[in-house]
Parts: C-alpha cells; sequence; structure tokens
C-alpha cells in the first residue's frame, strides 16, 4: 500500500476539471513530441494550442506539470497513479468539492512520451477496473509501437488517435479516432460541449468505445 503523500511525491496531483466529470491528468504541451512540431503547422489541430497560452502559462501549473513530467520515469509510478486514482474515486470528492466518479481523461494539456509511458497509463486502468479512462492522442507511432510490440489495451481504456488537420479526416490505422473540424464534420458523433457552455454533462462519448469518431468543433 502507498500514501497519497506519497503517492503525489512521485506522481504529483490529479486535476478536476470543470467542463469534465472525474479526474484529468496533465503534463506540459510543451513536451509533446509530434504535437511541438504540429504547433507550428498552420491549419493543425495544433496550431494556436489552448494549452501553451492563459492559466497554463501560471508558474503553479508550470510547475505541477514538470512534476508530473518527471514521475513518468520512477518506477512507482503506476502504482502511485494507482493510489491517487482509487483515492479520488471511492470518496468521489475533488479539489472544489464532488466530482462524477468513474470517469478519467489523460492529457488535458500534454501527450504520451514514449511506448514505456503508454505501457504505464494500460497497467493504470487495468488496474482501476471501476474507473473508465480516456486517453486522446497524437502519437499514432507510439500507439502502433505499443501494439506491435504485443501490448493490449485494457477494456477501460478509450485511446482516440487525432487527426492532425483541421477538417482533416480520421486516420484509418485506429479503431477510435477524433477529428477537429470547422468548415467539414467527419462522420461520428459531434462533442456537444459547445451547446452546454463548454461542459461535457451527460455526454460520455468520449470514453465509449463504441462511439468510433468524435468531433470536436474549432476553438
Amino acid at each position: 500500500m502507498m500514501t497519497l503523500k506519497a503517492a503525489q511525491a512521485i506522481a504529483g496531483s490529479l486535476g478536476y476539471p470543470s467542463k469534465m466529470p472525474g479526474t484529468a491528468y496533465g503534463i506540459s504541451a510543451k513536451a509533446c513530441v509530434t504535437g511541438a512540431k504540429l504547433a507550428q503547422i498552420p491549419g493543425s489541430v495544433c496550431h494556436g494550442c489552448y494549452a501553451l497560452k492563459a492559466n497554463y502559462l501560471y508558474p503553479s501549473v508550470a510547475t505541477a506539470h514538470d512534476k508530473r513530467l518527471a514521475g513518468i520515469a520512477d518506477p512507482a509510478w503506476t502504482a502511485a497513479m494507482v493510489t491517487l486514482l482509487t483515492a479520488a474515486h471511492e470518496s468521489g470528492i475533488g479539489r472544489n468539492g464532488p466530482i462524477a466518479s468513474g470517469w478519467h481523461r489523460w492529457h488535458d494539456s500534454g501527450d504520451l512520451q514514449s511506448v514505456e509511458h503508454l505501457t504505464k497509463i494500460c497497467a493504470v486502468a487495468a488496474m482501476t477496473p471501476k474507473i473508465r479512462h480516456w486517453l486522446p492522442t497524437r502519437e499514432l507511432g507510439i500507439v502502433k509501437a505499443y501494439e506491435k510490440a504485443g501490448g493490449t489495451v485494457p477494456k477501460n481504456l478509450v485511446i482516440r488517435v487525432s487527426a492532425t488537420m483541421v477538417d482533416g479526416a480520421p486516420t484509418a490505422a485506429w479503431s477510435t479516432t477524433s477529428t477537429v473540424h470547422h468548415n467539414k464534420r467527419h462522420a461520428g458523433r459531434a462533442c456537444v460541449a459547445p451547446k452546454q457552455e463548454g461542459k461535457c454533462g451527460d455526454c460520455r462519448a468520449c470514453w465509449n468505445p463504441r462511439v468510433k469518431n468524435v468531433s470536436y468543433h474549432l476553438h
């Protein structure tokens, strides 16, 4: 067993986004592998990235992101994340009050760093079967390398590989995807948040493996 204090010393703190249910976990978008390149390309889904401005520039947020990023390399990171998630979702209480237990988003800021990183995330999901995990990513190469190496994705984890360009078609190389639309929306479920004050509300499409593509309006 690991204490919450010990878990936070390794993995940092969880996030509790008011726009989404449950918990989240983010690292700096500056550490994105593919995203850092896409951010320099007009028309890409990462150009003008929300996680590189506004509140994400506060020193306290940057410090928290750096701590989480460094913690991934710790051998006890998986156990630490399991401890943090289990405690939060069993209590149903977040930093600002009650949360919708059972729903977790990986990387509301940042993205996968390596196959080892994805391996650890899958282990965390497998060890927290009562929580539905959603992992949006632009790192198709990492996801496919994990799969090629024999890695499996737990049933309670939905990995959504994002299209790289606004109005671009979803990749055919992965079964669950996401796109960003401005003038052209591709097949699948359109995100309802813009019609609900920017919040998920009761929608859980992103976590639902039966929803093959979720399309987000450019913002």
